[in-house]
């Protein structure tokens, strides 16, 4: 593909699915934006609480008894409490409340919601990781100290600890603020057919953004599959699809199961987007020279041989990825049915290729050549063998 088309979309072509339920649309945008087509599955709903009597209750017991520290865990969520105490008109008790604190933050965004807020952190952990500011807190010698923790959802013990609940083993009083909660998918049909496009290798990437959205993906594929479980969804994220997690944090529920995956070097949506645009090009790539010294680019759906890319259907894009795997060499109608057609689940005859099935090998190299337009050429056919790419043959 031309520099320019790349430069402008580096995803041109690529599936990546979001499995995230916060901030689901800017990080859809995003990729769009790069020429990604996206698949939006969250795997878990991100409810938030600000009218919620639990939430209101500790706002009060807050400000009627000031905690000596307070915890701020996530800069959403830090946010959302000063929103809802400003709504129920508690907001200037409560700032007055905290300020006599010491206020801890859990990583920058955390940090710089504290600050927009107008207290100051006292504390704030380099990274997004309750043990960080568990280890901190336990240098000030709280036993017996009275702890406010803005709480973040569900708490995952393989990849990070129960904050409030190591507090209490310590002997601290702690006061939860739960700000919001997750809940189940609204959408589990999407979960599902996720799962299927993943093993079935129909997406290139799957972005995560949070360690409870993974987990509650590979607790979805042990539902969906008694017999395989998880082992199918694992194969494919360890082989052909690209895992890609916007901070450690994140990736290990993943790396606990030797999934690798791509980080950003900073925990952000578009750090983790422009990670993605350097990582999936670089596995499915292809760029083939021609015989008379045209070049084939292939990624994905997309196919360039000149300054346009076309964007090709589905069926249309396996051919041509098929007919791309030894350039130059010969693949048979029948070969490209068992690989195209019946490893999709088509229905086809499972013997030999019959006219039905002929006809459906040509129609769709008729459909590629014609996506082409000038460059049809380039797929070429061998009377009584097959086809094959207008390139010199690779490999043996």
């Amino acid at each position: 593909m031309s520099p320019t088309v790349l430069d402008e979309q580096p995803l041109l072509g690529c599936t990546v699915a979001v499995t995230a339920d916060r901030r689901r649309e800017d990080l859809a945008a995003l990729l769009r934006r790069r020429g990604a087509r996206v698949v939006e599955a969250p795997t878990l709903k991100l409810v938030p609480l600000e009218d919620d009597a639990e939430l209101r209750a500790a706002t009060r017991a807050c400000i009627d008894a000031p905690p000596d520290y307070v915890v701020a865990t996530t800069g959403r969520g830090w946010r959302g409490w000063i929103s809802a105490a400003e709504g129920w008109g508690d907001a200037p008790e409560l700032q007055a409340a905290l300020a006599k604190a010491v206020v801890v933050s859990r990583g920058p965004k955390a940090t710089g919601a504290v600050r927009a807020s107008g207290l100051r952190e006292h504390f704030s952990a380099g990274s997004e990781v309750s043990r960080e500011v568990l280890d901190w807190l336990r240098t000030q010698d709280v036993r017996g100290k009275r702890v406010a923790v803005q709480q973040y959802g569900a708490v995952d013990p393989t990849v990070d600890c129960d904050l409030a609940a190591e507090l209490r083993a310590d002997g601290v009083e702690v006061l939860t603020v739960p700000v919001y909660r997750w809940d189940p998918p609204e959408d589990r049909p999407a979960v599902d057919r996720l799962l299927e496009a993943i093993e079935k290798r129909e997406v290139h990437a799957v972005a995560f953004t949070s360690a409870p959205g993974v987990a509650a993906l590979l607790e979805a594929a042990e539902a969906r599959d008694a017999a395989f479980g998880v082992e199918r969804l694992l194969e494919a994220l360890r082989t052909d699809v690209i895992a890609a997690c916007v901070g450690p944090v994140c990736a290990k529920p993943l790396r606990d199961r030797d999934v690798p995956s791509v980080l950003p070097e900073r925990s952000r949506l578009g750090a983790l987007v422009a990670e993605l645009c350097v990582a999936v090009p670089r596995r499915i790539r292809r760029e083939i020279p021609a015989e008379d010294g045209r070049t084939l680019t292939i990624q994905g759906s997309a196919v360039l041989v000149r300054d346009e890319a076309v964007l090709l259907p589905p069926v249309v894009a396996a051919v041509l990825a098929e007919l791309a795997q030894r350039p130059g060499w010969v693949v048979s109608r029948a070969e490209l049915l068992r690989r195209v057609w019946r490893s999709r689940g088509s229905g086809l005859a499972t013997g030999t290729a019959n006219v039905r099935d002929q006809h459906i090998v040509e129609s769709t190299i008729a459909r590629l050549r014609t996506a082409l337009g000038d460059d049809a050429d380039l797929v070429r056919t061998v009377t009584k063998r097959g086809y094959r790419l207008a390139v010199t043959p690779s490999g043996g």
